[in-house]
């Protein structure tokens, strides 16, 4: 199994924001989580990557608790938010050093980055500033590739598609499945676009409070069903 989270609970103070008994991941896996805001995906996440501490319970890759060791980061890419990045850098040293972490050369890290010169859209690359100056997009647009490029075998994206314009979005769709189907990548992505997260994912985990509400492999029916969830949740509100 790729990934195993058992038991696993967060809490902040008095409120617990995440409780999943036990979710089991395959290799190849392209796993869409949804929910509300607030429904516990980034809380879990972060605990997958080991940025936060589990109250309870464990998250196992590759059958190791990621708490315990850090062999995990050799073969994962993430990017959750803007804070994974280092801001005083340019773009380009920001891939350079996030190569060099992952044993890739300039020449190496350059090649990696010619599949998204479509995605850069020409913004990227090349306009002498540091990252702290581009737009909310292309700070996305270079967390994803810096995540992307290393070619991990397990991808976490929040929220991929945000401060994207559609046509980014529609790159990005189709990068992430890409990857999964010629690398076998197992990916798991967070999102509020239904539509694209049920467009590529192969399962889709609904999250509500932190507690898994359905597991569905997907298909016309499972994302009419998470239609009709997300139709009956707005009238109660």
């Amino acid at each position: 199994m790729e990934l195993e989270l058992k038991n696993l609970v967060k809490r902040f103070g008095d409120k617990t924001a995440l409780d999943v008994s036990e979710l089991n991941i395959e290799k190849g896996t392209l796993l869409g989580l949804v929910g509300n805001n607030g429904a516990g995906k980034t809380t879990l996440f972060r605990l997958v990557l080991d940025l936060l501490k589990a109250d309870e319970g464990y998250v196992l890759s590759k059958g190791v608790d990621v708490s315990r060791s850090e062999d995990w980061k050799t073969y994962t890419g993430s990017f959750i938010d803007n804070r994974f990045l280092i801001e005083f850098l340019t773009p380009e040293e920001y891939f350079y050093f996030v190569g060099e972490t992952y044993g890739l050369n300039k020449e190496a890290v350059l090649e990696r980055l010619q599949p998204f010169g479509r995605f850069m859209n020409n913004e990227i690359l090349g306009q002498k500033k540091y990252i702290r100056n581009f737009s909310a997009g292309n700070k996305q647009k270079i967390g994803i590739m810096a995540a992307m490029m290393i070619r991990p075998e397990i991808l976490i994206l929040d929220e991929p598609f945000n401060f994207l314009d559609p046509s980014s979005q529609i790159e990005i769709r189709d990068m992430i499945l890409k990857l999964n189907q010629e690398l076998n990548t197992t990916v798991l992505i967070s999102s509020h676009n239904l539509n694209y997260t049920t467009d590529i994912s192969s399962r889709v985990v609904l999250l509500e409070k932190g507690i898994i509400k359905k597991d569905l492999s997907n298909s016309e029916e499972a994302r009419a069903e998470l239609n009709e969830y997300f139709i009956q949740q707005a009238s109660v509100i």
